[in-house]
């Protein structure tokens, strides 16, 4: 495996990440770098930044999958820069996998080289095999799950409604609380009167932090409350424990 980083601290804790009995790692530093080793050899994975000294991802993805010098390995992008769709959509053509750099990424990395090269995952160190255990757990608990994404305004709650009548499935409710005059909160009251989504878990997603706010989306029908700005992973386990009540 190949590991395309140019920061060498990141580079290490990467290498340190990914490192088993099974797996020889080479590092590069740069585009450059990266060039030299694959054309002294050929790798079965390689994980790679998007900011580079020399250059950029973009260029080495294209270098490689254009020249017919270097063999074309799957490419695992290990980014920390958000990428609008238009750029996903470009490294899509040339990466098995974008992973932006976060607090959860280190877990979903480590399981994607797995999958690339075929690791038997009981071969691998205590510490690799624990984090690939949660990776999996966390994803599980979505796993044919479906979710419905609403605003408690006039308009966007009775949508709310109507689709809960047309889909029978749905495991849990992220309510967008609106708020402007405090009274936004008829969708929740409204999906809490049909006894049939009695326990429909509802979170609810609001720009206001008091207390009294909270206690209100609570007399709602909402099972949880979470504030803006959002903190996707603070809301991601809030789905987590709901979901699993289900």
């Amino acid at each position: 495996m190949l590991v395309v980083e140019d920061d060498p601290v990141l580079r290490q804790s990467i290498h340190a990440l990914l490192a088993s009995e099974t797996v020889e790692i080479f590092e590069a530093g740069s585009i450059a770098q990266a060039l030299e080793a694959m054309a002294r050899g050929s790798f079965d994975c390689v994980v790679m930044d998007l900011v580079l000294p020399d250059g950029s991802g973009y260029e080495l993805l294209e270098r490689v999958s254009t020249s017919g010098e270097y063999a074309s390995p799957p490419v695992i992008l290990y980014t920390g820069r958000m990428l609008s769709p238009e750029e996903e959509q470009r490294l899509r053509r040339y990466s098995k996998s974008i992973i932006i750099k976060g607090a959860k990424s280190p877990e979903r990395l480590l399981d994607e080289v797995t999958v690339f090269l075929h690791s038997v995952e009981s071969t691998l160190p205590p510490e690799q095999q624990r984090m690939l255990r949660a990776a999996r757990q966390r994803d599980d608990v979505f796993e044919g799950r479906t979710i419905l994404l609403a605003e408690d305004d006039v308009r966007n709650g009775r949508e709310a409604l109507e689709a809960l009548e047309r889909h029978s499935d749905i495991d849990l409710v992220l309510m967008d609380i609106m708020m402007p005059e405090m009274d936004d909160l008829t969708a929740m009251t409204e999906i809490r009167k049909q006894p049939q989504h009695a326990r429909l878990p509802i979170i609810a997603l609001t720009a206001k932090a008091m207390q009294s706010d909270r206690q209100m989306c609570l007399e709602a029908g909402a099972d949880d409350y979470i504030s803006k700005p959002i903190d996707v992973d603070k809301l991601v386990s809030l789905c987590r424990v709901w979901l699993r009540q289900r």
